[in-house]
């Protein structure tokens, strides 16, 4: 091989690496961009909800009348919808709202880690339903969602209605639970829910002072926001470390104990 060509493949390996750096060094922003990106959605989200926690509770269109718990709810005044084995040594606390998409984002990230360890008798979870969103962007999709899935409770079907709602959960400002027909279409979605019962309860509204209530107890509680989730009596967004496999390690752990 001449000397010439020699020359010439080092000069294309040469430039050849300070693209292949460049291209790294494009990455690496890329990723900064990115990540500086979620920051500042992650702290107007934490905005948004400091609001909406403000404001919580100032759904007018909430129905007045007689309260009216689901079967099986329990704790104070009745307001906690449980799911699990009441004799499992760690209780999951969890006040949601179903056009929430912070409460989604919770739900898609630990929903597995939920069902594995309820099912399995480690955890018992006690939902409180919150109007938060009903409250600061308007519409009823939040009270009229809470009360179908107090219905749900009726028939023994809240955990696989309570799933349904988030994962066909409307954008936020789309207040498409809101109407009757769409609960009842989803309600499709679980085996044995679509009853007549099921239909005339989220009609008449049945469970919406309930609701009503629930949603007072959110006010008066202070919480910061939703999803707010405790277990065990501690909120578990103060351990910036959690993830569902530690909250998994926690209850297992407890479990033995």
């Amino acid at each position: 091989m001449s000397e010439k060509n020699r020359e010439g493949k080092r000069t294309a390996r040469e430039r050849l690496a300070k693209e292949r750096e460049k291209q790294k060094a494009a990455e690496k922003r890329r990723r900064a961009l990115i990540v500086g990106a979620s920051v500042v959605c992650a702290l107007g989200l934490a905005a948004v909800i400091g609001v909406a926690a403000a404001n919580a509770g100032k759904d007018d269109a909430e129905a007045s009348g007689p309260v009216v718990a689901p079967s099986g709810a329990n704790g104070e005044d009745g307001l906690a919808i449980p799911v699990g084995d009441a004799g499992a040594k760690s209780t999951l606390t969890v006040w949601e709202d179903f056009r929430c998409p912070a409460c989604k984002s919770f739900e898609d990230a630990y929903r597995s880690t939920i069902h594995e360890l309820t099912e399995a008798g480690r955890l018992k979870v006690e939902y409180h339903l919150v109007t938060l969103i009903d409250g600061n962007m308007g519409g009823s999709g939040s009270r009229k969602a809470a009360n179908a899935a107090a219905c749900a409770q009726n028939e023994g079907k809240f955990a696989a209605y309570h799933d349904v709602l988030f994962e066909n959960q409307p954008a936020e400002t789309k207040d498409e639970f809101a109407g009757d027909s769409k609960l009842i279409d989803l309600a499709k979605k679980v085996e044995g829910l679509d009853t007549p019962a099921f239909r005339s309860c989220v009609e008449d509204g049945r469970h919406n002072s309930w609701v009503a209530k629930s949603n007072e107890a959110f006010r008066k509680g202070k919480f910061s926001g939703t999803p707010s989730v405790f277990l065990n009596g501690t909120n578990i967004y103060a351990d910036r470390s959690m993830t569902p496999a530690k909250l998994k390690q926690m209850v297992e752990a407890k479990a033995k104990g």
